[in-house]
């Protein structure tokens, strides 16, 4: 299947984006340590350290030339929010919010939610356990979109636990 969108995860570290990557690609893979740009199929992995350190905004920046979507995880289990207010306002792709770990235990999807309002200023949030299987298929259905329109119209024909569109 030839797939023109390509969606960029970027992400604290251990914020599960080498997970999510796997779930989205029905993988069985164990996670490890992402220490590079990892270009698996329609799904660009970046290192947490990219997300972490604003010295390396520059490598999210050019890589997201390569991309049609970037998925902002935000880790349900953390309080700490490591994404600047409005950042995916300086990335002119499609933005997609995504709450992970939302079946952890200690998981705040609210706390999480509302962090990623802050980042993902314009458009839709998903929250998905990629452990269960959940939202896993939306986002691969919302990345196939190529506007927010597309996105917000997607969201409202497909009613779902799993996504918003604030």
């Amino acid at each position: 299947m030839t797939r023109k969108n390509r969606a960029m995860l970027i992400g604290s570290i251990g914020a599960g984006k080498s997970t999510l990557t796997n779930a989205l690609l029905g993988k069985e893979a164990r996670a490890v340590k992402t220490q590079a740009l990892i270009y698996y199929d329609w799904i660009v992995d970046t290192p947490g350290e990219y997300t972490e350190n604003p010295l390396f905004y520059k490598n999210i920046m050019a890589t997201s030339l390569e991309v049609s979507h970037v998925l902002f995880l935000q880790d349900a289990t953390k309080q700490k929010n490591i994404f600047p207010p409005g950042f995916s306002q300086g990335i002119n792709k499609l933005p997609i919010g995504v709450v992970t770990k939302s079946d952890a235990s200690g998981a705040d999807v609210s706390r999480a939610i509302k962090q990623l309002k802050t980042v993902v200023t314009r458009g839709p949030l998903i929250i998905s356990s990629s452990i269960r299987g959940e939202g896993i298929q939306e986002i691969r259905d919302i990345v196939k979109c190529n506007s927010l329109n597309e996105m917000k119209t997607y969201i409202e024909q497909h009613p779902s636990d799993y996504m918003i569109f604030p």
